[in-house]
């Protein structure tokens, strides 16, 4: 005999959204260097407006237009220019009150 589960599980969420959507803007970059990316740094963490922390976690898979394939982002990581990718840390601000 068969056991069905009542729960159906929900189908992959889209991603059909601009590039712009994932990518974080007016960054702080803060820490080590890490490596570099086309003659530029890679920091170890930045720190958005916000004040949220973001850690270095690689560099962003290109889509068959050769832009970021934002579908490859695991959920917490963003693009940071010039294709970057930084996961969250935290969902406090880097400058909370102790």
């Amino acid at each position: 005999m068969k056991i069905r589960s009542a729960f159906k599980l929900a189908p992959k969420q889209s991603r059909n959204l601009p590039t712009e959507y994932f990518i974080l803007a007016n960054v702080r970059f803060e820490g080590q260097v890490v490596g570099y990316l086309a003659g530029r740094p890679i920091r170890e963490t930045v720190t958005d407006g916000s004040g949220l922390r973001y850690r270095f976690v690689g560099v962003a898979a290109r889509n068959a237009g050769g832009g970021p394939d934002v579908q490859s982002l695991r959920q917490g990581e963003w693009i940071v220019q010039p294709g970057l990718v930084y996961a969250s840390i935290d969902d406090a601000p880097a400058n909370r009150a102790a």
